[in-house]
């Protein structure tokens, strides 16, 4: 069965127990795509029993340290661990150029023998293929955030389940779109301001968009108890409702 794994649940600060926000998919077929890249990951595929080759494609939903900080240091440790294979990155044009600006400033053209890296830019628009391989289908929206952002549709071809991400952003008919009939939305709780959304906001997008399931993410952390947000979502969606949490796994 394939697998969605929380990696970090955190909005942009974190603490000792929940990392920023990023999710691994794991398909029946031997795809690993990452989605975001904060902090370290290349620790936590190695927990998760993940070798340096296996993964397979990671997608930067925007340019925010939270959710790109950790590309350089997953490059160069996948490269010291040896990969040869290939990596993907894909993304909307904003997000990888400056990805490319800063791998150039830690001269990674000076790194011998390192795999080669595919920057594949994303268009800004509804409904946009993102990757098509043996396990999943991904399909991109525009979210409203400070920064050009897309939220995610996550088509799962052995199993014919849809996972709806709306990474960060305020409530808007595309994050609707992207959720249509989704078995899970996983939908980020950051609170009800500029460029994000709160729980019962997520709640509503969730009952708008005929989700089954939501999965809360993204949300304070700081001195902060998340566990009401659970009650403040189930206050516009009657369904399933939980905090994902770091090292969560949802078979989809």
């Amino acid at each position: 069965m394939a697998r969605l794994i929380i990696l970090g649940s955190a909005a942009a600060i974190a603490d000792e127990t929940h990392d920023n926000t990023h999710f691994l998919l794991r398909g029946d077929n031997g795809c690993t795509v990452l989605v975001d890249c904060a902090s370290n990951p290349v620790p936590k595929f190695r927990r998760l029993g993940i070798l340096p080759d296996h993964l397979t494609d990671l997608i930067l939903t925007h340019f925010h340290p939270d959710h790109v900080c950790g590309v350089p240091a997953l490059l160069m440790q996948l490269w010291l661990l040896g990969r040869k294979a290939p990596l993907p990155i894909y993304g909307l044009h904003h997000c990888l150029q400056r990805v490319e600006r800063t791998m150039q400033d830690y001269m990674w053209d000076t790194w011998p023998g390192l795999f080669s890296v595919d920057f594949r830019r994303v268009a800004e628009r509804d409904r946009t293929p993102v990757l098509d391989n043996d396990d999943f289908r991904i399909t991109s929206w525009p979210t409203r955030h400070f920064i050009p952002t897309i939220g995610l549709r996550i088509e799962v071809k052995t199993s014919g389940k849809v996972v709806g991400y709306s990474c960060d952003g305020e409530p808007i008919p595309a994050v609707i779109d992207l959720a249509r009939g989704a078995d899970l939305l996983i939908h980020e709780a950051t609170g009800e301001r500029y460029g994000h959304s709160s729980a019962a906001q997520a709640g509503q997008t969730a009952t708008k968009a005929g989700a089954k399931r939501l999965a809360l993410i993204h949300y304070e952390v700081w001195n902060k108890d998340p566990r009401p947000l659970v009650e403040q979502a189930q206050t516009t969606f009657s369904g399933p409702v939980e905090l994902a949490e770091d090292f969560s796994e949802y078979e989809i």
